[in-house]
């Protein structure tokens, strides 16, 4: 059995957009890729607004912690995918060394959404859905993870 490719999300703060990448990806593909998520400048605690709206769809993100891509890099990690799923964050990426194919999928951050708390929940659930529908149905031209395992 050969072993699984490894994929790596990044945002800047992996308290949002990476860790809902990273538990969606584990959920459909866990048993195909090894999957984790990183930041380049991460925070001290997953978005709460994300924590609810993935708990919502039977996802616990309670006991995650942000980690450092930098960390990740430093430890000499080597990945076969790595994403980066924020506008800013594609051009501070750091250079993974070995066989990487780099994608750049960005999205809203939930942590500029505004509004009432339900208003915010709102398009924090839209950022997560559309998240779920990358990663389901890909834009022609990026990564297809159906496609890498059949």
């Amino acid at each position: 059995m050969s072993a699984k490719s490894k994929v790596l999300f990044i945002c800047q703060h992996n308290s949002g957009r990476s860790q809902i990448a990273e538990a969606y990806l584990k959920e459909f593909y866990g048993d195909h890729f090894e999957i984790c998520s990183a930041g380049l400048a991460p925070a001290n605690e997953i978005n709460p607004l994300v924590i609810d709206v993935m708990a919502e769809v039977g996802i616990d993100l309670k006991g995650k912690k942000p980690q450092s891509v930098f960390e990740l890099f430093k430890q000499g990690n080597l990945y076969d995918h790595v994403i980066t799923v924020c506008h800013d964050s594609e051009s501070k990426c750091p250079i993974f060394p070995g066989i990487t194919k780099r994608w750049h999928w960005p999205f809203p951050d939930p942590a500029a959404v505004e509004g009432s708390e339900s208003e915010k929940l709102e398009a924090v659930r839209k950022i997560r859905d559309l998240i779920k529908e990358w990663l389901m149905d890909p834009p022609d031209g990026t990564i297809n993870f159906n496609a890498l395992i059949t």
